[in-house]
């Protein structure tokens, strides 16, 4: 069954808290070591919406199974343009083609919006369903920062992917992001 994709509620939060919570306690996708609570998340939520980016959660069987937004790649205002993408699946929902279809969802909304690259952020560069996925949606290898995190007792690098919406280098069509 295909997930049924929406715009994330507060309702989707205790969820939400704890896909990311599983995450930050057994993967390498964020470095955080601490899993943020409800209200925390629900700031994050709100940074995001506050700007007029999309967060989506995505739901199987009326259950919450993973959610993705875009946020700003960097807060200066030459990188309005620009957006990170983030993608966050429970442990049972990987491997179905939710996480693509969140994907092309937001890639759907951010070429809407007039914006010109998404960028991947991909904690550890052994996280080869995370890459592929990328690669399957777009995205181009832009670089690595080598050993940039200190996470369950090793160094961990960052892959940074790339996908260019309007590749032809033509001028804006929009204003790009409040920032």
């Amino acid at each position: 069954m295909p997930p049924l994709l929406r715009d994330t509620t507060a309702a989707d939060l205790p969820a939400i808290t704890a896909i990311y919570a599983d995450e930050v306690l057994h993967g390498t996708a964020t470095f955080e070591l601490d899993p943020p609570d409800a209200a925390e998340m629900g700031a994050r939520l709100g940074s995001v919406r506050t700007l007029d980016l999309p967060w989506l959660t995505a739901e199987v069987d009326g259950v919450v199974v993973g959610y993705a937004y875009l946020a700003p790649f960097r807060l200066r205002p030459a990188y309005r343009y620009c957006v990170e993408l983030s993608v966050y699946l429970a442990p049972e929902a990987r491997g179905r083609g939710i996480g693509r279809a969140l994907m092309e969802a937001l890639i759907q909304r951010a070429r809407a919006m007039g914006l010109r690259h998404l960028i991947g952020v991909i904690g550890d560069s052994a996280n080869d369903g995370s890459i592929a996925l990328h690669k399957a949606t777009g995205f181009r290898e832009a670089g690595v920062w080598r050993e940039t995190g200190w996470k369950f007792d090793r160094w961990i690098d960052v892959v940074l992917m790339q996908l260019d919406l309007t590749p032809d280098g033509r001028p804006p069509e929009s204003d790009g992001l409040r920032l």
